[in-house]
């Protein structure tokens, strides 16, 4: 067994999963509980703009507490089609970053189909703002996060962030958080 497994059998399995995202090494040993928890809250997020990154992590880490699920799994839901879930660093420059990649990748001025109000007949609202590109947006970036829950705690690397990211316009998301494991 190398030094660095040995040293990861006598820590805790949040300690030994941080040494694995830093040099490799694995957590090991069975998770055992007295019983399988599943948990679910619906997390309420006003957006300011868009794109705007809402930092959720120490909400999602709260629930991960109140669920009591010890070693497991979170997952963290986006119930909107021009909303995102992400795990990335909360760091300004690179936000600015990912604004611009995102612009670049579906901008707003290009020509949707879906914006074409003239044409388009299927799920049409009164008053619907042209969003077609928060839609190819979100096609980049997804809808849900999963992170494994170790020792009550989701088990994120030094900089990483859950974020909510608001690809449409500022207005308030819902957010399903459902944690899962052993207790």
């Amino acid at each position: 067994m190398s030094l660095e497994r040995a040293n990861a059998a006598s820590m805790s399995a949040v300690e030994a999963g941080r040494i694995s995202v830093l040099n490799g090494a694995t957590p090991g040993g069975l998770a055992t509980g007295n019983e399988w928890r599943v948990f679910s809250k619906i997390l309420s997020v006003e957006t300011k703009d868009a794109p705007d990154f809402v930092d959720i992590t120490d909400k999602v880490r709260d629930l991960v507490t109140e669920s009591g699920v010890s070693n497991g799994q979170v997952l963290v839901h986006s119930t909107h089609t021009t909303c995102s879930v992400i795990i990335n660093e909360n760091e300004p420059l690179l936000l600015t970053d990912m604004e611009h990649f995102l612009d670049r990748t579906a901008p707003k001025d290009m020509y949707y189909g879906h914006n074409d109000f003239a044409i388009r007949t299927v799920s049409v609202r009164p008053n619907e703002c042209p969003n077609g590109h928060s839609h190819c947006q979100h096609m980049i970036l997804g809808t849900n996060e999963t992170v494994p829950v170790i020792d009550g705690q989701p088990l994120l690397g030094e900089f990483q962030r859950v974020f909510v990211v608001e690809l449409d316009e500022p207005k308030p998301r819902n957010i399903a958080v459902q944690v899962s494991g052993l207790a």
